[in-house]
């Protein structure tokens, strides 16, 4: 039989190894792990260096104004058309029958309108005879008005539904290339909803847009240098459009830049640009960060690189990045010149998670 003098010493000594595990379990739960870091590099140069895209000079979403469902598809992407070129048609049946009736009324209101006028000239003639009122002849001329007036809305009805077929049957706005087809053959089309979207073809421009702290360098017909990357070209181009607002565009000067190179053959729209625009302050330069491409990892569609903050933590930063200069490449955003950046994250590494910097 134990007695309580044996029980107690028991409970104590699991107590302590029970205290034990739980101090355990903490420090590992505190275990940090040892880093590399570096500061990023910093590139002075006299250009100013913004990120772009290649767009068709235009562009146009093709959609309907009536809703019905889409009988031919007559072009797919890819495919060059020329301007009044047939694109769509969409079943008109009902179109059809309106405007059916809206000839009907024509034919009714014009019946009409001819007998009031023989009707008003009779009397015109009665009149000069005494044979009728000053009121009598006063109502049949109202009687002709009104149904030369019913013949004219008829007729305008008739164009309202003329025009709504117009949409039935939708043609190419321009010449050009069709780049996207966003409906199927029998699939019911609404008001406004886009169908196709097309490009002019052999009209490139490339857009940008320009933080507040470059807006003073730029201006419009400045000379700027295109580099395209996946081309691996440099084309020559004059910048043709620059906002004079930022007001619904955070901060971002929209900004268009025309080709002037002749050779524009191989570019497509949505190929990125680099813009390099030479600085014309004397004495003003623009910094560029660099970081390691080894401290780069990429989750889903974003880019993120850790960096150590004052209390030896690891924080994960968004990053947006532009050209690649050798081994390393450049940040337009999400990083400062002063940050620690931690060198092959590894995937023990997470937003929080304590650090230890190795010397």
């Amino acid at each position: 039989m134990i007695t309580r003098k044996q029980l107690i010493p028991g409970i104590l000594i699991i107590a302590a190894l029970s205290s034990c595990s739980s101090s355990t379990d903490n420090k590992k739960e505190e275990h940090a792990i040892k880093v590399e870091t570096y500061s990023p590099a910093q590139l002075t140069n006299d250009d100013i260096y913004l990120s772009g895209v290649v767009s068709a000079e235009q562009t146009a979403v093709i959609s309907t104004r009536v809703m019905g469902f889409v009988k031919k598809i007559y072009v797919k992407p890819g495919e060059k058309v020329k301007q009044g070129q047939l694109l769509i048609a969409i079943n008109s049946d009902d179109l059809n029958a309106q405007k059916a009736q809206a000839e009907a009324m024509i034919t009714e209101a014009e019946a009409a309108a001819k007998n009031a006028k023989r009707d008003y000239e009779r009397y015109q003639t009665l009149h000069t005879q005494n044979s009728v009122s000053d009121k009598e002849l006063e109502n049949m001329a109202l009687n002709n008005t009104s149904m030369q007036s019913k013949v004219k809305m008829a007729h305008q009805s008739l164009n309202a539904v003329n025009a709504m077929l117009a949409y039935t049957n939708i043609t190419a706005p321009f010449s050009g290339t069709v780049t996207q087809k966003m409906i199927d053959e029998g699939s019911t089309a609404s008001p406004g909803m886009p169908l196709l979207s097309m490009e002019k073809s052999g009209e490139m421009e490339v857009t940008s847009s320009v933080p507040e702290n470059f807006i003073k360098y730029i201006h419009t017909g400045d000379s700027v240098n295109i580099d395209i990357k996946s081309l691996n070209t440099v084309i020559k181009g004059k910048i043709s459009e620059l906002s004079t607002s930022s007001y619904l565009s955070g901060g971002q000067y929209a900004m268009k830049i025309v080709l002037t190179d002749q050779d524009k053959a191989n570019l497509r729209a949505g190929m990125y640009a680099g813009i390099h625009i030479p600085e014309k302050i004397e004495g003003a330069t623009t910094s560029t960060i660099l970081i390691n491409k080894s401290s780069v990892f990429n989750r889903e569609q974003l880019t993120g690189v850790y960096v150590v903050n004052s209390e030896n933590q690891a924080m994960l930063r968004w990053v947006r990045l532009g050209k690649e200069v050798g081994n390393q490449v450049e940040i337009l955003s999400g990083l400062n010149s002063n940050d620690q950046i931690i060198i092959n994250p590894g995937s023990e590494l997470y937003n929080g998670k304590k650090v230890i910097i190795s010397k």
